[in-house]
């Protein structure tokens, strides 16, 4: 009985060192440094699309953490060198994501960047790749018997549009797609001081 008071103290102090130490410090670390040089705030446009981003749940499926060649072949996959903190300076919260179902997104814009690629795909994924297993989203277009001026229709390979009319993107999801088009984060990466891991050497 006369321990319980001991114990809880020691249990509260390891927990106050451990958040200190993998929290704290960390985080004060990371704030100081500054964004990679040539990285872009995001615009407005491509803030809207990264709550989209968020409210559809792609980041369940996608990370946008490019690793160390010591950790998996990303670089040999094509999806750029190793992401480091700097890359992140103007995500606020973050979405490193923790499943790659789908691959990796962090320089999607770098790889993919045709915005009529990325319509089609995000209407129906398998009318680009037949065994991606990605939701579509017809929920974010809208059929037109024809197209006004000021639409986006979207290039839907035949057979998998509707049989009438045509499909125009509605503002979301252009959004989600500027934001999608921004993730290219295949500048050099800066090196901390004299340490050089590489990172900027990996090749795409």
């Amino acid at each position: 009985m006369n321990r319980i008071l001991p114990l809880g103290i020691l249990a509260l102090a390891i927990l106050a060192f451990a958040t200190l130490l993998l929290v704290i410090v960390p985080g004060m670390q990371i704030r100081a440094q500054p964004a990679t040089p040539g990285l872009q705030p995001y615009t407005q446009m491509e803030l809207r699309g990264r709550q989209s981003y968020v409210s559809q749940g792609c980041v369940y499926c996608h990370s946008q953490q490019p690793r160390i060649p010591d950790q998996a072949p990303d670089g040999e996959r094509g999806w750029g060198r190793a992401a480091v903190a700097s890359d992140y300076a103007y995500d606020s919260p973050h979405l490193l994501g923790t499943m790659r179902t789908g691959p990796d997104l962090l320089n999607v814009g770098a790889r993919l960047p045709s915005r009529d690629w990325q319509l089609a795909h995000l209407y129906q994924p398998r009318s680009i790749s037949p065994w991606s297993i990605m939701p579509a989203y017809p929920f974010l277009f809208t059929v037109k018997d024809r197209a006004a001026p000021g639409d986006v229709v979207v290039a839907v390979p035949a057979g998998q549009g509707p049989r009438n009319g045509v499909v125009v993107a509605k503002p979301e999801a252009l959004d989600l797609v500027a934001y999608l088009l921004s993730l290219d984060r295949t500048m050099p990466a800066p090196v901390n001081g004299e340490r050089d891991d590489g990172y900027a050497r990996i090749k795409r």
